[in-house]
């Protein structure tokens, strides 16, 4: 299943890789534009902000769309019907969605630290929250393009949640920031969690609320695997 999807993508990985590349590198770069006099906590918030976004983007933003793709194609039915479990697919759609959103992720924190002269402290524990954060992320693309038997519906909602994650969502700035509602609505949604799993793995004792970050990712990857794998099990 790995060489499988590694195959059908051979023509977008390059373009995939590039263009998150670019979106990592370009709103560091932005930032920094429209706040020239960019404090050190802001630069770090921003840069480590960015290498999340650019991390879970493939596969909650990409990988939904590649797999209305194949509904398009008539693959999607093909690969349904092959003889290997379905956690061995999902599996295998993780480590390549994992695998073409590193070097986004990498070049962002790179860029940001050149650019904003910022010192991380990476730590061990950056390993298992970017391990779940892209999971959780990948899991919930997966939930959405396999419970959603319409294309154009998975392509429509994926472009909402770009603008519902990206644009409402404590990321790229701490959560003190917005009004109150808003800031506890996103703890029990799954952005906040990754951005602050990642950022404490990066940048140890800079965020609180960890424990509570893993448990919210965890139950939210879970869940989404329960929905794709009964969408699936309807369709078998």
């Amino acid at each position: 299943m790995l060489l499988w999807h590694a195959s059908s993508l051979r023509v977008w990985a390059v373009t995939t890789i590039v263009v998150e590349i670019m979106a990592g590198c370009g709103m560091v770069i932005g930032v920094g534009l429209l706040v020239p006099d960019i404090s050190q906590t802001a630069a770090l918030y921003c840069t480590t902000g960015t290498a999340v976004i650019t991390l879970i983007m493939v596969g909650l933003i990409i990988g939904p769309q590649f797999i209305a793709q194949q509904r398009t194609d008539g693959t999607y039915e093909y690969l349904l019907g092959l003889p290997v479990p379905r956690t061995a697919a999902a599996f295998a759609w993780y480590t390549v969605c994992l695998v073409l959103a590193l070097p986004g992720a990498v070049a962002a924190l790179a860029l940001g630290c050149w650019h904003y002269d910022l010192s991380l402290r990476v730590s061990p524990a950056v390993v298992p929250a970017v391990l779940l954060a892209s999971f959780t992320a990948t899991m919930l693309g997966y939930a959405v393009a396999n419970a959603i038997e319409r294309p154009m519906v998975t392509v429509i909602l994926t472009q909402v949640v770009i603008f519902l994650a990206f644009g409402y969502a404590p990321i790229n700035f701490p959560p003190d920031q917005m009004p109150h509602w808003l800031a506890e609505a996103n703890r029990g949604l799954p952005f906040l969690p990754m951005a602050t799993a990642v950022r404490h793995g990066l940048t140890p004792g800079f965020d609180n609320r960890l424990a509570e970050s893993y448990a919210v990712l965890i139950a939210w990857a879970v869940g989404s695997a329960l929905v794709a794998a009964i969408a699936i099990g309807r369709r078998r």
